[in-house]
């Protein structure tokens, strides 16, 4: 089956189908709806050709659908219908768990995508848990998010935020015991040191993911 896989972030929404060696992309931003998305899809994606597609969503997902409006994008992604408004199947899943899915190997492994926001799921012994961690309560009444998401980035700087980056991850991986954490989203290339049992993703893993998501055998269908 040859599948269009579509990673939707708070910046920008990137495309790759089977067969394909570059993605394509273009701009997301606060007034991208999910109608006006899957025409600029359609639009980008051309003449390849597919029969099937996976999406990355920046928010939780449940039973294939979205469960809440994004936090950087436009309105009117909930209760939207994907299949009909590509005419294929489509498997919507959190753009974290996507990008986990093709970065994983084996074990426990926690997944923190550093971009806009902070992109969470686990997998253990190959079953898929999207998480939503960005907005729980982390440091002066702020939350994960606000110190190691974009926002952070930019009311910390570099330095300050590298450290928090290092004491969400320690955090994180104790709490939840994983065996190693992948760092992944834009901001992870900031980092000039990892830390302890951590390893740097990539996001073309995300296309993998979305490839994976066709012969994936089980996911935990909730939202977290």
């Amino acid at each position: 089956m040859k599948v269009l896989v579509v990673d939707i972030g708070g910046t920008h929404v990137k495309i790759l189908a089977t067969g394909q060696s570059a993605p394509r992309e273009f701009a997301s931003g606060s007034k991208l709806t999910a109608k006006a998305m899957v025409s600029r899809v359609k639009r980008l994606a051309g003449k390849w050709r597919y029969g099937a597609v996976s999406i990355g969503y920046p928010g939780p997902v449940l039973r294939n659908r979205p469960v809440a409006e994004p936090h950087n994008l436009g309105r009117g992604w909930v209760g939207f219908d994907f299949e009909a408004a590509f005419r294929r199947p489509v498997k919507v899943v959190n753009d974290a768990a996507m990008q986990a899915l093709g970065s994983y190997k084996r074990g426990k492994m926690l997944f923190l995508g550093l971009g806009t926001g902070l992109g969470s799921a686990m997998i253990v012994d190959g079953v898929l848990e999207p998480m939503e961690l960005a907005h729980l309560p982390y440091l002066h009444g702020r939350t994960y998010e606000d110190y190691v998401g974009l926002r952070g980035l930019k009311r910390l700087g570099k330095m300050k935020w590298r450290r928090h980056v290092f004491d969400v991850v320690e955090r994180l991986r104790a709490a939840l015991e994983a065996d190693y954490v992948i760092l992944g989203g834009g901001n992870a290339k900031l980092l000039k040191k990892l830390p302890r049992g951590a390893r740097l993703g990539n996001n073309a893993f995300a296309f993998r993911g979305g490839y994976r998501l066709w012969r994936a055998p089980r996911k935990r269908a909730r939202a977290i």
